[in-house]
């Protein structure tokens, strides 16, 4: 079931300058900054009551990340939808139509996210996360 929007992930060039500009722009220092290696990149999470503004910087020419800005430059990489169970609603999607990017959701953020992708071919343009959050209530 989808919960809401999680966060709303921009790819940026440089992540400490965009902190920097973040933090001016909302007044508030981000709530994590870590690096998340499975997805090679880096990150850092402002949260703005039940919504957070993802900043991601690629740690790898090959990551997503960096190839998106190569393509594209800066901007808005994707939304992420809240999820009570990513893995049943990654079958539930498949099961509607659309391209669930990993065979099993991954865990990141040292074990606080269980995530997965649905492929933009299937959702208007768009690169959709679904994310559970593992015992965190917020």
């Amino acid at each position: 079931m989808i919960l809401g929007i999680d966060h709303i992930a921009i790819a940026v060039k440089d992540l400490n300058e965009a902190i920097e500009k973040y933090r001016k722009l909302l007044g508030k220092d981000p709530e994590k900054v870590e690096e998340v290696p499975q997805e090679k990149v880096r990150i850092a999470m402002f949260k703005l009551g039940d919504v957070r503004i993802e900043l991601l910087q690629g740690t790898s020419p090959d990551s997503s990340v960096s190839k998106f800005i190569e393509k594209r430059g800066e901007g808005i990489h994707h939304i992420a939808l809240r999820v009570d169970k990513v893995d049943e609603e990654a079958s539930r999607l498949s099961s509607e139509g659309f391209k669930v990017l990993y065979s099993e959701a991954r865990v990141v953020s040292g074990g606080e996210r269980k995530i997965n992708f649905i492929h933009p071919k299937t959702t208007c343009g768009v690169l959709v996360e679904i994310v559970e959050r593992l015992g965190v209530s917020d």
